[in-house]
């Protein structure tokens, strides 16, 4: 978060302040921002902070409520597995293997990518140790 600041400041300082605006600061700012971004995903998702409708579980007894949660989080583990692991690494290899670049920074796209198979694999990690605890 502080990197982007940074960024953001000396892109404000190119463009207004020196004759020559600098033009990879809009790009590293985007990516910088969707790291952030997934990664917050991540984060909140281990400290069960996510945005829910817990309308039904407030409804239920205990023991119905827990055999609930437990199954959520089996299906919130699943995603991360299926869709943020194995679909991300197949997306950072394809990215990786056909050379894919960013415009302005010539930075491998794969290295943007890889945050999601990162957060899928924290977002495991997370769900396995709320689902060993219950």
């Amino acid at each position: 978060m502080g990197l982007m600041v940074i960024n953001v400041l000396w892109q404000v300082f190119s463009r207004y302040l020196s004759e020559s605006p600098s033009s990879f600061t809009d790009e590293l700012s985007r990516y910088l921002m969707i790291w952030v971004g997934i990664l917050g995903a991540a984060y909140v998702s281990g400290k069960n902070q996510h945005v829910a409708i817990d309308y039904l579980p407030s409804k239920l007894k205990e023991k119905p409520r827990r055999r609930l949660e437990v199954l959520v989080h089996i299906i919130v583990l699943l995603f991360a597995l299926f869709a943020l692991v194995i679909g991300g690494i197949r997306l950072v290899y394809i990215s990786f293997t056909l050379g894919q670049t960013t415009p302005a920074l010539g930075m491998p796209l794969a290295v943007i990518y890889l945050v999601i198979p990162l957060s899928g694999l924290l977002i495991i990690y997370y769900k396995l140790a709320d689902l060993l605890k219950k």
